[in-house]
């Protein structure tokens, strides 16, 4: 470890302990002012982000791309922090944040609080869609307002300081993770940003220039050893990472030989509090049905969306479709997933790696289908012997495993296959027609309480949860140190809800106007994040314009480009 990164490493956690003892002082409005200075500069910088994103991933001005890194970037920060002021407007009241959201119980002796939409213009510009987080089971409406706002129900007893290793894939997470390090957790933090992403760091100072001003926060770049020395700094209280379990392992218990005997012991080299969100194996079930040739269409491009989003390079990213081996329309489907695959935009791969990850997939099975730089791999196997299911490939890369039965049998058996055989817990997707879901009542809904992911969408994509600034992000609790797989403890969560257990996410079946003909009550036209959306860079550009000052006047164009998508 050089000087250098010693003497970097001092200042930044000097700075910050001064910054603490200001952030203690610091009273609810005045930190609400921070969260609305923080939301102005990303207004102001939103252009600049996205331009230099672009230049990271290798995109063209006139990509139809874009539109990922507006609403996976400078949009969701915007969201973020304007729902996080909220709370602590409710909280400044003497209110909880959580009040006036409907709550209501769900299987398992849990309450799930309606976050999504929450007013009016959720309602229009995301008909259909709704989100809900769940709470653990034994938890009731009333503790659940009793405990929401976290770290500012106590704003003077503060946290210390938190490290945030940030991500290098999607371009929010790091912002949003230090905002929740400051006001969930109420600690000042150093941000140590991926080193894919350094080139946004002037773009970032900007934004966070209030925080940075008053020593709430620290941006710091650098290699391995600068995290490290961050993480394992004595005056460091806590930290936060995105990224691997590989990497979560590596950090905590040390590298190599060494690293696996301390794992194995159950004797981290880490001892203090790490919170992660990791990656992992994310399924996709489609339940058979009686579909149209629009419907099959429709849910390839859904499929494909939810693998090819970012070119792959997402945590959430649906790695393997489970489908019905006796679906009759089992090889229509795949017909249309194939032709969706082939029809996304082409694109570079940006991300370290990935041409390595894609080449071993295709080496592990012989049967995999090339479709340009993407992969599809049928044949796969419900158990943990099966590569696919516990190998993150982290790139374009689709496998497809087959389970006998009609509906109720095929779902019967997915569950319990998704749950014990897949790697990770961070999010899956249930795709099933409305018709089928009526006829399965119940059981869908306790195939829905059985799952055990972090954020559960049905005919919809678990991204969409991630958007959500209301919905808690993270995986399923429960795993610990040594059984890491997705991660421990959540982000987001803007209403500060204390220990969700799960987010599920809910979507039309069809985009309008066929959801209407069919009696679906969505005007949602196809999701501008559809990789196959023609208009989708321009829909949420403008979707972010709105989210920097929302009004009237700024729906209808809006509205008239996603309907061209």
């Amino acid at each position: 470890m050089t000087t250098t990164v010693n003497e970097t490493v001092e200042a930044a956690v000097a700075a910050l302990q001064r910054g603490e003892i200001e952030w203690a002082r610091t009273t609810l409005p005045a930190r609400r002012l921070l969260l609305d200075q923080i939301h102005v500069n990303t207004a102001k910088h939103a252009q600049e982000w996205v331009e230099t994103a672009a230049r990271i991933k290798k995109l063209t001005p006139d990509s139809p791309l874009l539109g990922e890194e507006w609403v996976s970037g400078p949009y969701s920060l915007l969201t973020g922090a304007a729902a996080l002021a909220e709370s602590l407007l409710a909280l400044e009241e003497g209110r909880s944040p959580v009040d006036g959201y409907p709550m209501r119980p769900v299987p398992g002796g849990r309450i799930a609080i309606d976050v999504f939409p929450h007013g009016m213009f959720d309602a229009l510009l995301l008909n259909g869609f709704r989100a809900e987080v769940w709470t653990r089971p034994g938890v009731d409406a009333e503790s659940v307002r009793a405990r929401a706002g976290l770290g500012q129900r106590t704003p003077a007893r503060t946290g210390g300081i938190g490290v945030v290793l940030g991500a290098g894939n999607i371009f929010s997470i790091a912002p949003l993770d230090v905002l929740y390090q400051l006001y969930a957790d109420n600690r000042v933090v150093a941000l140590k940003l991926n080193p894919i992403t350094d080139a946004l760091l002037p773009v970032l100072e900007k934004i966070f220039a209030p925080a940075i001003e008053r020593g709430f926060l620290r941006l710091i770049t650098g290699g391995p050893e600068v995290g490290s020395a961050l993480v394992h700094h004595p005056d460091v209280d806590a930290v936060h990472m995105t990224g691997s379990a590989l990497t979560h392992d590596a950090i905590v218990f040390g590298a190599g030989a060494e690293g696996e005997r301390n794992k194995a012991a159950g004797t981290p080299k880490l001892t203090k509090p790490i919170t992660s969100e990791l990656g992992g194996v994310s399924p996709t079930i489609v339940v058979p049905g009686r579909w149209s040739k629009a419907d099959l269409r429709f849910q390839a491009e859904h499929v494909a969306t939810q693998r090819l989003h970012n070119n792959g390079y997402n945590c959430i990213a649906a790695q393997v479709v489970v489908i019905s081996a006796d679906w009759p329309q089992k090889e229509l489907f795949l017909d249309e997933l194939r032709a969706a695959i082939g029809r996304a935009p082409q694109r570079p791969d940006y991300y370290p790696g990935s041409a390595d990850r894609v080449a071993a997939a295709r080496r592990s099975y012989p049967q995999a289908q090339a479709i340009g730089a993407r992969t599809l791999i049928e044949g796969l196997a419900p158990d943990r012997n099966e590569s696919a299911l516990h190998t993150e490939y982290f790139a374009p890369v689709l496998g497809v495993l087959e389970l006998p039965g009609d509906a109720a049998e095929f779902l019967a058996q997915a569950v319990p296959v998704c749950n014990e055989e897949f790697e990770g817990t961070l999010g899956v997707n249930i795709i099933a027609h409305p018709a089928t879901m009526k006829q399965l009542g119940g059981r869908f809904d306790a195939a829905v309480a059985e799952l055990r992911y972090g954020t559960i969408a049905i005919n919809a994509w678990t991204g969409l949860g991630y958007l959500t600034a209301r919905a808690s992000w993270g995986a399923f609790p429960g795993h610990t140190l040594t059984d890491v797989q997705s991660g421990i403890g959540v982000v987001h969560n803007a209403l500060l809800i204390a220990e969700p257990e799960r987010t599920v996410v809910r979507g039309p079946f069809r985009p309008s106007p066929r959801s209407l003909l069919h009696g679906e009550l969505s005007i949602s036209p196809k999701p501008p994040w559809f990789v196959t959306n023609r208009t989708g860079a321009t829909t949420l550009r403008r979707l972010t314009d709105f989210a920097k000052n929302p009004g009237v006047a700024a729906l209808p164009p809006i509205f008239a480009s996603a309907l061209r998508g």
